[in-house]
């Protein structure tokens, strides 16, 4: 049985405005048959509309507060980052036991995290994020980030739509007929791509610009204009069909690229992201300053800290007539189904790190190496340590 002697924790998410919950009651009933106890704390699966009672039935203990999840779990999985828990006045990684093991979304990459990437390595915790599981076929069934991008590009597109001042589509109108909005998405990977889609479900003229060739020729099957951008073969490309790192002169061109472009949208989306290290900037302050009045930059890169220079992280605010969004859990929104592919995929990775009760912490195997972030007291994860070292 994978799970045999374990305890498995499932905390309420504290995050501001995270209705997500890390499992469901169907990953519940799994777990347990795997031989594991499930621990599930009070609400938290209220915001995505799933009662205590169904993981109860499910096989769960309903436990009252954070405190007995943290404190008695081998494993904690959540679906953001552990906090401050402002209700008990303690941070969440301080209620976890010395050798427990964390999988979630870590993000730690995000200059903004590494303090706590630090503190969870300091607790000797043994962490894994979800976000830099390789985009290879036998991890298909695991790829949570694959999931979440696929609800961030579409709920992007659905919050640039609301707070444009304007129609997307064209619409006749006995005073005229308006034109269509123009979206600008930057970085067609799974995110972006639904984006694009989504922007065009809505009427919107759509363009988009990649480092990828391939990357560009599904946008283009998709109805958007593909901004011209040149770079020597094999550059913008890396394993498994994900962004590379590029040299900081080819950003610098790729700014250049984009700024007529952006000053032209009304509406720019930003899911630009190399997996596993900080996003890159694409969108400086002068670009935004030169975007007409009213349109609405949507930062869904936030969690890795942003395409965009002015992009504060978990806000929406107004610069210069501008909407910036940089709300970090967009997936949140549509937590129903949101929670549904995380809980499955999240239980997958499990599955695969788990057997007989014993974690597999194989390093030769890219799956666990890749999306390991601290052991023994250590920072592992090679794009955190790039990130933290300037």
């Amino acid at each position: 049985m994978k799970f045999r002697g374990l305890t498995i924790g499932v905390p309420r998410e504290i995050m501001a405005g995270e209705r997500r919950v890390a499992a469901i009651p169907e990953t519940v009933e799994q777990m347990v048959q795997a031989g594991a106890t499930v621990l599930v704390e009070r609400g938290a699966g209220a915001k995505a509309f799933i009662e205590d009672r169904r993981f109860a039935e499910a096989g769960a203990e309903i436990v009252p507060g954070p405190e007995e999840v943290y404190r008695n779990a081998h494993i904690i999985v959540k679906v953001k980052e552990p906090g401050m828990n402002e209700s008990i006045g303690t941070h969440e990684v301080d209620l976890m036991p010395e050798g427990a093991i964390l999988v979630c979304f870590l993000h730690p990459a995000n200059p903004a995290n590494h303090d706590m990437v630090r503190k969870v390595a300091g607790r000797k915790l043994t962490s894994f994020t979800l976000d830099s599981i390789p985009r290879i076929s036998r991890a298909q069934h695991m790829d949570t980030l694959t999931s979440m991008s696929t609800v961030a590009g579409y709920k992007s597109a659905v919050t640039a739509a609301y707070y444009l001042s304007r129609f997307v589509p064209m619409i006749p109108t006995t005073a005229g007929v308006t034109e269509p909005a123009q979206f600008l998405v930057v970085g067609s990977g799974v995110a972006g791509l639904q984006a694009i889609a989504a922007a065009k479900r809505f009427g919107a003229r759509v363009k988009s610009l990649d480092i990828r060739p391939d990357a560009n020729e599904q946008a283009r099957s998709l109805g958007a204009e593909v901004i011209p951008f040149e770079l020597p073969d094999g550059l913008g490309a890396g394993e498994g069909g994900y962004a590379r790192r590029l040299p900081d002169d080819w950003y610098a061109r790729e700014r250049e690229a984009l700024r007529p472009h952006v000053e032209q949208s009304d509406a720019v989306i930003l899911a630009a992201l190399i997996p596993g290290e900080r996003a890159p900037v694409l969108l400086d302050k002068a670009m935004v300053e030169a975007t007409q009045k009213g349109s609405v930059i949507v930062d869904i890169s936030i969690d890795q800290g942003g395409n965009c220079e002015l992009t504060r992280r978990g806000e929406e605010y107004i610069y210069k007539d501008v909407l910036i969004s940089g709300i970090l859990n967009v997936p949140a929104g549509l937590s129903i189904d949101s929670s549904r592919m995380f809980a499955h995929n999240t239980f997958n990775y499990l599955s695969f790190l788990f057997d007989e009760g014993s974690l597999r912490l194989d390093l030769d195997d890219e799956i666990i190496a890749r999306s390991l972030v601290t052991n023994d007291g250590s920072v592992v994860h090679e794009g955190t340590l790039k990130a933290m070292n300037g």
